[in-house]
């Protein structure tokens, strides 16, 4: 039978589940409404509605590693509390989420290839909670491998792609450890090459100031300032902070160290730092 607008409307009003929803239950059912509210609630559509509106700000991030560490996924996958983030569903879910945006490769979340508009319905029933999807990061390797770490919280985690012709075995330990040191010192950019010219510009105009109030003369007020941007790009330059692991040696230091070991040049590409609720 067609299943016309109102009656779409009407089952809406009485369940709180989604227009498209509605729709596909009154065509499973007939157009019988009190058989559609049934084959909703079954589904856990209805709950899943009525939780919508609930805040999700707690929840892991979830990965997926998939052709030899060259092709990686984060997703963060958010929840109400804690306790259901650490629950075996819930990490069951994130982990399927993960895996389906490698294989896929959509360009969103809500992308219909996922096909995960039931499964979600399903977990949100499941654990009782709002479940929302927030971020995702697909990223592959054209020479190289992805380096992966993720917090054992679950909550931060980081993928650098780590390039050279060298075998991905011999490139594993390194990768993991530049992420790592990603996830521990959020680097905003590769090198001073790398950072936004006008956050440079700032530093130097700070420490010019600083220089000028402490009575400095003109002539070494340029120095003073090239030496703290100096300083500064230790800070947030991955290549030049101090690896987490020694700090009498640079991420630079240790690329160059691993590239003698190898026997092949070593680069770092994107890297991307990613924590849960954090824009």
């Amino acid at each position: 039978m067609s299943i016309s607008a109102s009656m779409v409307k009407d089952l809406r009003d009485k369940t709180g589940a989604g227009m498209m929803d509605c729709k596909k239950a009154l065509e499973e059912c007939g157009g019988d409404t009190e058989k559609a509210v049934d084959w909703l609630r079954q589904k856990g559509l209805s709950k899943a509605a009525k939780r919508a509106d609930r805040a999700t700000s707690e929840g892991i991030i979830a990965h997926c590693v998939k052709e030899g560490g060259t092709l990686t996924v984060l997703v963060e996958v958010k929840c109400e509390t804690d306790f259901v983030a650490r629950g075996e569903k819930f990490k069951e879910f994130a982990a399927t989420v993960a895996e389906r945006v490698a294989d896929t490769n959509p360009a969103g979340l809500d992308d219909e290839a996922l096909n995960l508009r039931e499964l979600l319905n399903e977990t949100i029933s499941a654990t009782g909670e709002n479940i929302t999807l927030g971020r995702f990061v697909r990223m592959r390797a054209e020479n190289g491998i992805i380096g992966c770490y993720v917090h054992a919280n679950g909550k931060i985690a980081s993928l650098v792609d780590v390039k050279s012709a060298a075998p991905a075995g011999q490139l594993q330990d390194f990768a993991k450890n530049v992420a790592m040191q990603i996830a521990a010192a959020s680097p905003l950019a590769l090198d001073m090459d790398s950072l936004d010219p006008a956050l440079v510009e700032r530093e130097r105009e700070v420490y010019r100031q600083k220089a000028r109030e402490e009575g400095k003369p003109e002539n070494i007020i340029e120095k003073i300032a090239d030496g703290a941007v100096k300083k500064y790009a230790k800070d947030v330059c991955l290549l030049d902070q101090p690896y987490i692991r020694d700090d009498k040696m640079s991420i630079r230091d240790l690329m160059q160290q691993t590239a003698k070991a190898v026997g092949s040049p070593v680069s770092l590409g994107r890297f991307v730092r990613m924590q849960l609720g954090a824009e």
